[in-house]
């Protein structure tokens, strides 16, 4: 069987963050059995006050924070076990009485990590949400947010959404299955002979969403303003769903943050002979369906998270017909308005672990840099010849840097994110509003080393300037300044979501359209920039990138 070098479902990237900085402590691996009727309670619940909502499975008790109503745990599918594993998700069953959702449901598995939930299930497949009040009359939009972790790690729990609540969005925070359990395509896993295999976790998401459609009323949301947002992998899911035919009208506006680093996905074919490798490595040499559904869990997350790469979704025919960058380009995707943008050094979080993410896949390089393999780390990471690498390094010449790591890591992240970024908004731009942005407040906390780590806008930056993170490993308040554009960051996700426009009186967002303006977030007042793809260098990646093999 032909050796497959797989594509990536972008590592977690506080995983690298901690093995580089190797300062902090290795969460659980363990997998303990979820408990679907839990009676735990917070101290934020009030004996007597605690609020009760309908759901079309049952009524659910929250618990108040802060002014806001918060309802934790709320299973939107069955559990997806058993018989139901790699099968696309199915209704969650009903209960009699008021089933509790003061406490977060269990993490899907994963490998630990400095973000992995305390508890871990393969049953999972649980929703959070906040809101402002209950049954209103006036209808709120919906923000959805999911998670990214590189499909392979992270849950919703690990994002409040209090604040956005405050600033007036009903908050939804999802759950999906991740790694094997939620991505591998296998024959014996195809819906019919030679039919869709993989994408579990994007079909889940869609499953969230439809729960949304039919609940959300009930929490005070309007199920036609939904918006759907994400970071990272995240927003690679919500590009996946923008393009993706069945999860048209779940939704009518999308947010991107640093999603748009892996455009092209992977055959059908090539990603079912990565699983029939896999299945051999994890003891199911007879490739059959039942061999693979009765592997624990445990050994399905060591044996993909010792692998170097995954699939960043896969065409299955299904959900997605073709690649994100295919669909895009050509127009071919649900017309939602779109907010998109990148941070400012995305690949300083990546290259403290000695890897770059590079058009979709993680890369190791020959580190330090230096001035002698410099254009061949390029060529390595980029996958292009030596005369392309030389045309792109005279655009990073290494005098302009404090170091030629700066230099190589600046140069990816170009390619990779901010390019990316830039392209998805040229190509939106021509049928919706796109509204770019460049999250550019180097003064940020980095929330997965000590303070003073690293001082710089990277991936992942602008994350605490929209939620509260509870089990971030390194928490940092904002001071004055960054609480001010992180108040404005909130007022112009709401925004967006209840309009289409994140203008708001204090700061005007222009459009992307074809000239791609950008509204940078920086201190102390977020400016317009209309030369961020110069600033990048996207024409000359534009010249000497290859398609994405």
């Amino acid at each position: 069987m032909r050796t497959i070098r797989p594509r990536l479902l972008l590592t977690a990237a506080a995983t690298v963050a901690a093995t580089a900085a190797a300062a902090v402590t290795l969460g659980s691996g363990s997998l303990p059995a979820a408990n679907a009727t839990t009676t735990a309670t917070t101290t934020a619940s009030i004996a007597g006050h605690d609020p009760v909502v309908a759901t079309g499975n049952g009524a659910v008790r929250g618990v108040s924070v802060d002014g806001t109503y918060s309802f934790r745990g709320v299973p939107f599918a069955a559990a997806p076990t058993g018989s139901l594993r790699w099968r696309p998700p199915q209704p969650a069953a009903s209960w009699q009485g008021v089933r509790d959702a003061t406490s977060y449901g269990p993490g899907c598995p994963q490998a630990p990590s400095v973000v992995t939930p305390a508890q871990l299930s393969e049953d999972c497949l649980y929703l959070n949400v906040s809101t402002p009040a209950q049954h209103s009359l006036t209808k709120r939009p919906v923000l959805v947010w999911i998670h990214g972790g590189g499909l392979v790690g992270d849950a919703g729990s690990n994002y409040d959404g209090t604040k956005l609540t405050k600033a007036g969005a009903v908050v939804v925070t999802i759950n999906y299955r991740l790694g094997a359990l939620g991505f591998l395509a296998h024959p014996a896993l195809a819906a019919s002979p030679g039919g869709p295999a993989g994408n579990y976790g994007l079909m889940d998401q869609q499953a969230a969403l439809r729960w949304v459609q039919r609940n959300i009323g009930q929490f005070g949301g309007d199920p036609h303003n939904v918006t759907i947002a994400g970071e990272s992998a995240g927003g690679l899911s919500v590009l996946a769903h923008v393009t993706s035919r069945s999860s048209k009208d779940l939704f009518q506006r999308a947010i991107v943050e640093s999603g748009a680093f892996a455009l092209e996905q992977e055959p059908l074919a090539k990603a079912e002979t990565f699983g029939e490798e896999f299945a051999t490595k994890v003891g199911c040499p007879d490739q059959s369906a039942d061999c693979l559904r009765k592997v624990p869990v445990q050994t399905l997350v060591d044996n993909i998270s010792t692998a170097t790469a995954l699939i960043p979704g896969v065409v299955d025919g299904a959900v997605l017909k073709e690649s994100i960058g295919t669909a895009l380009a050509a127009g071919r995707f649900n017309h939602v308005t779109i907010l998109n943008g990148s941070n400012h050094d995305e690949e300083a979080l990546f290259t403290l672990g000695g890897r770059v993410v590079s058009r979709g896949y993680n890369v190791p390089y020959t580190s330090p840099v230096t001035a002698a393999n410099y254009e061949s780390n390029i060529a390595t990471a980029l996958r292009i010849t030596p005369a392309q690498a030389a045309a792109i390094a005279a655009d990073y010449p290494l005098s302009a840097y404090s170091s030629p790591d700066k230099a190589f890591g600046t140069l990816i992240g170009d390619a990779t994110f901010a390019c990316g970024a830039a392209q998805v908004n040229k190509w939106t731009a021509r049928h919706v509003p796109t509204y770019g942005y460049e999250f550019n407040d180097d003064t940020s906390p980095f929330i997965f080393a000590p303070p003073g780590f690293l001082s710089v806008a990277t991936h992942g930056s602008e994350m605490w300037y929209l939620f509260d993170l509870p089990n971030a490993p390194f928490p940092a308040a904002l001071n004055a300044e960054q609480t001010a554009l992180a108040d404005s960051m909130r007022a112009a996700w709401v925004k967006f979501a209840a309009t289409g426009n994140p203008s708001t009186p204090a700061v005007r967002w222009p459009s992307s359209g074809h000239n791609g303006t950008v509204l940078s977030l920086e201190l102390p007042v977020s400016q317009v920039s209309t030369d961020f793809a110069a600033r990048h260098h996207c024409a000359t990646f534009a010249q000497n990138l290859d398609k994405v093999k």
